[in-house]
Formats: structure tokens, C-alpha cells, sequence
């Protein structure tokens, strides 16, 4: 009786092995979810991103007023009878 006991329960962690680590078991499921959970929040953030700039090509596209505004803060452009005027700080005084 012991043997077959003994028999059984070998059968039954022989069985279980395949389960827990092998090929498609649990271990592996963990695994997956987890990749699975990280890859659907890098989606987001650039599906996010990707309405961001879809956005602004549609604003620069059927608009003027985008384009003046970049051309006014990034390349410092005025319009005819404005001025441009920068505010420079002023410098740290010296160290004694």
C-alpha cells in the first residue's frame, strides 16, 4: 500500500510539472500578462502621442494662425510695423 502511495504521488508531481514550468503553464501565463499589461501602456502613450501630432497637422493645415505662432516663437518673426523686443537678464553680480 505504501508503494503504490508513493507510485501515485510521483504520477501526480510528474504530471503537475508541465503544468507549473513547462511550455504554456503557469509560470509562463504570469509572464505574459505582464508583458502583455506593459505593451498596452506603451500603446497608449503613443496612440497619445500619435493624436498630438495628428492634431497639429490639421491645425497647420487648415489654419494660419498655427503656423504664425510658430514662426513667431521659434523663429522670432514680426509681422511689417511690429518690433521685437527682448528682455535680456540681467547678469549675476560678481563674487568677493
Amino acid at each position: 500500500m505504501r508503494l503504490l502511495c508513493l507510485i501515485l504521488l510521483l504520477l501526480l508531481l510528474v504530471i503537475q510539472y508541465p503544468l507549473w514550468w513547462g511550455k504554456g503553464g503557469w509560470l509562463d501565463l504570469r509572464d505574459l500578462q505582464a508583458r502583455l499589461a506593459a505593451q498596452t501602456e506603451t500603446n497608449e502613450a503613443l496612440q497619445a502621442r500619435n493624436n498630438a501630432l495628428r492634431a497639429e497637422v490639421n491645425d497647420l493645415a487648415d489654419g494660419t494662425s498655427a503656423i504664425e505662432e510658430r514662426a513667431r516663437g521659434e523663429l522670432n518673426m514680426v509681422r511689417p510695423g511690429e518690433y521685437y523686443v527682448q528682455i535680456v537678464p540681467a547678469p549675476p553680480p560678481p563674487a568677493r
